[in-house]
């Protein structure tokens, strides 16, 4: 492991500079979960059970600034010193007692785990080829791991003459039940491909919710409902108490404005006010009006695939899959499901309800054909595609004039621009930079570094390769949109001089009297935005907050009260 072939970095470096990687994306990502670094084949021994050349560097806890810091004093040829003179090397090891050790540090944690994994870094394909007794208790403590539910996984290095699994570690690597791609027999050679592995099995594969699937009142099945995609957000700031350093807890409380005393929680009650009539709820009443019914996917129908169309895409879509855990024989029927859905190019329209007090929306349910690479390896599983169907509320008819104003040779032009344009767009390939750079200053921050890394923006547009690509379409395009000697740069810069610097208030909406009353009388004063119904409170001379349910409620109430044969002409201005 300490060996260079070369120029290259050691086997120890990569795998040191690929642990303080996960550190580092486990900060980011998921704070919560434990990590520990052990190292056998050392002189000093460190463990719960005394074994000899075993030696547990980081016990099982959530990472921190101070353990990346540590990983870091090893790295190098001063790293590799103090590793010889901290723990120095000794090959009577046994790999057996090793992973008897980390499946104590599993033990000792009193918390629920998801998910329990042992990642395994070595180059030395046949450890114990010389005692027999030894290989065999590794495979008997695999085994025992297997039982357990821990999942051993092999980030196996380069070594000269290449690293054959068949010897030793095919026996005693297992594969969890989620994971298609099976033991990798190609070893790294650089520090991307085994980050690539190591990022491959640390993803756990999470449902987001489980629940049923009604075919009819008496045919159900049981599926998981997966996010195939998330917004990242910045992490929420934690508040700290300033002397300890500690996270802050918020508690509230209620008080009664009169009296003073504590307010238990069957003391409050909800009101809501209906024809200026105080309607008040138990709390047991206002739960009940927010379920529509219990959580599932219930079947309403098929119709063709060509009936989906892209503008019906509101939201990001998710994936649902068989699941044994609810219902079984689940996977049987879904895949039967699936395999005519195919066949007949039909898609399945549902009413889908996630949990509890969440209003239902209706979704069409494409079905995926599962997808084998060269290798055989999966690279898209079975199931359908669950696409989120728009209301009528969220479609809108776009006026749009059939004269176009500009002439073909113009069209044809920008066609040929747009067309030398185009590209792949893998979405994988741009991140979004204000987040990398808030992430770069918070490690910049914790490792006590000199300045932040600068995180490259990728989303910008790379105009000296567009140029290269254009050409002269461009100036061809400009004559023939644009009258001779007409330079926009310039026009833009005389208007904004002639305007002392300042851009022009945008034109104010006028909105009448009779409009209002006739938003009242229909019931749509609440597709106004909030400053057209301050203006029109302003105006009128009314009273209120700045809440837009305050102002229509203070505008419905003023028309009302006003006689039927009330004349409006006068004007509301709105910004």
């Amino acid at each position: 492991m300490f060996e260079s072939d070369g120029d290259a970095e050691t086997p120890f470096d990569m795998t040191i500079q690929c642990i303080r990687n996960v550190y580092t994306s486990k900060i980011i990502s998921s704070d919560r979960d434990l990590l520990s670094v052990v190292f056998y084949g050392t002189e000093n021994n460190k463990n719960s059970a005394d074994f000899k050349h075993i030696y547990v560097l980081q016990e099982l806890d959530s990472p921190g600034a101070k353990r990346v810091l540590e990983l870091d004093q090893y790295k190098g040829d001063e790293g590799r010193a103090l590793f010889q003179e901290t723990f120095g090397h000794n090959a009577d090891y046994s790999l057996g007692e090793a992973l008897w050790a980390c499946s104590n540090l599993f033990s000792g944690v009193r918390v629920r785990l998801s998910h329990k994994r042992i990642m395994l870094f070595t180059n030395e394909d046949d450890p114990h080829a010389s005692d027999t007794a030894k290989a065999k208790l590794a495979r008997t403590r695999a085994g025992d791991l297997r039982d357990t539910g821990i999942i051993l996984d092999l980030m196996h290095l380069k070594k000269p003459g290449g690293f054959d699994i068949s010897l030793f570690y095919r026996d005693i690597i297992n594969v969890a039940e989620d994971e298609d791609l099976g033991i990798q027999t190609k070893e790294s050679e650089k520090l991307e491909h085994l980050l690539k592995k190591v990022r491959a099995k640390e993803t756990k594969k999470r449902t987001l919710v489980r629940l049923n699937l009604h075919l009819s009142s008496d045919v159900v099945l049981s599926v998981g409902v997966y996010n195939l995609i998330q917004k990242a957000h910045k992490p929420y700031p934690v508040k700290l108490y300033r002397e300890t350093n500690e996270p802050v807890k918020t508690k509230t409380r209620m008080f009664s404005g009169k009296t003073g005393s504590l307010l238990l929680p069957s003391d409050t009650k909800r009101a809501q006010t209906y024809g200026k009539r105080q309607i008040v709820l138990e709390k047991e009443e206002t739960e009940e009006l927010k379920r529509f019914d219990s959580p599932g996917l219930f079947l309403i129908g098929f119709k063709p695939l060509s009936m989906l169309k892209q503008h019906h895409h509101i939201r990001p879509s998710q994936f649902i899959y068989p699941e044994e855990s609810l219902v079984r024989g689940s996977t049987v029927l879904f895949n039967a499901l699936l395999m005519k859905c195919l066949e007949r190019e039909m898609m399945m329209l549902c009413r889908y309800i996630s949990r509890w007090n969440v209003p239902p929306r209706f979704v069409a349910l494409v079905p995926q054909e599962e997808g084998l690479d060269e290798q055989k390896v999966q690279i898209a599983p079975p199931g359908f595609h669950m696409i989120f169907l728009p209301y009528a509320d969220d479609k809108r008819n776009v006026d749009f004039t059939e004269n176009v104003p500009a002439s073909p040779e113009q069209v044809d032009k920008m066609k040929e621009i747009i067309q030398k344009l185009r590209f792949k767009y893998r979405p994988d390939s741009f991140e979004n930079p204000v987040l990398q750079q808030h992430f770069r200053n918070l490690e910049a921050l914790a490792l006590d570094m000199m300045e932040p890394e600068q995180a490259e923006d990728l989303t910008m547009p790379k105009s000296e390769q567009m140029c290269q690509r254009l050409g002269n379409l461009v100036n061809e395009f400009k004559q023939l949109v644009y009258p001779p000697g007409y330079n926009p740069d310039g026009n833009a810069a005389v208007r904004k001089q002639a305007s002392g610097g300042q851009t022009e208030k945008r034109p104010k909406v006028e909105v009448s009297k009779d409009e209002l009353r006739s938003h009242v009388q229909k019931g749509t004063l609440g597709k106004l935005t909030v400053p057209t119904l301050k203006d029109a409170c302003r105006f009128l001379g009314l009273r209120c907050g700045s809440k837009k349910q305050e102002l229509v409620d203070a505008l419905t109430e003023y028309f009302n009260e006003c006689s039927a044969g009330e004349e409006g002409s006068g004007l509301l201005l709105s910004a």
